[in-house]
């Protein structure tokens, strides 16, 4: 295997920047912000098919297609989404298009809360699959996950997504409430992505970068 370090180039499988900005934070001291990329900074591929039936089957695929794809790259895939009780686990694997077309996160988060109007449970999870693959072979993946509950009405202006509708007891706050760094020390994808960044860390070391 070719020597990883911290100059080895890191693409985050994803044209999200609230996804990138928390990744970068989340890397901020061991990987140079220039050193992460998103896939608006590269040449245009076609995507995959996102059509597994799990977040790590959707992440798998987005991980081995890009690094087949940029070949030399390290490449960051993760596949999150919300988990609703009261809904049988929905919207899960389908939370960023829950609403339909066109696809907005107000317009997923007011079909939700539509949803929940009657629900007494009103419990909920944050789930994130992250996977890192180099040269089409995945090399890692881990999970992260936060539990709390769906609020009524949205609260704080931060954050993307579902964010503003998901309070976190020990803080006492939305997800759109917390500063970033807040948000990181806690989130679903920030346990999953402090994971990725200790396996980076370690790669590096045993492949001498």
């Amino acid at each position: 295997m070719m020597a990883i370090s911290a100059s080895t180039p890191v693409l985050l499988a994803t044209t999200n920047p609230g996804k990138l900005r928390e990744f970068r934070g989340l890397m901020h001291g061991w990987l140079p912000p220039d050193r992460i990329r998103c896939l608006s900074d590269l040449s245009p591929v076609p995507p995959p098919e996102e059509n597994g039936a799990s977040f790590l089957a959707n992440a798998r695929i987005k991980a081995e297609y890009y690094s087949g794809a940029f070949p030399g790259v390290l490449v960051v895939a993760e596949d999150s989404g919300l988990s609703v009780p009261a809904l049988g686990g929905r919207p899960g694997i389908h939370s960023a298009r829950f609403a339909g077309p066109p696809f907005s996160d107000a317009r997923n988060i007011d079909r939700l809360l539509e949803r929940l109007k009657d629900a007494k449970d009103r419990s909920a999870s944050f789930i994130t699959q992250a996977v890192v693959a180099l040269d089409g072979r995945e090399l890692f993946h881990c999970r992260g996950e936060v539990a709390g509950r769906i609020l009524a009405t949205s609260r704080g202006a931060g954050g993307f997504g579902y964010d503003p509708v998901f309070f976190f007891p020990p803080l006492g706050k939305s997800f759109a409430e917390l500063r970033p760094a807040e948000k990181n020390r806690v989130s679903h994808r920030g346990r999953a992505m402090e994971k990725i960044r200790d396996f980076l860390i370690n790669l590096a070391k045993e492949t001498g970068g």
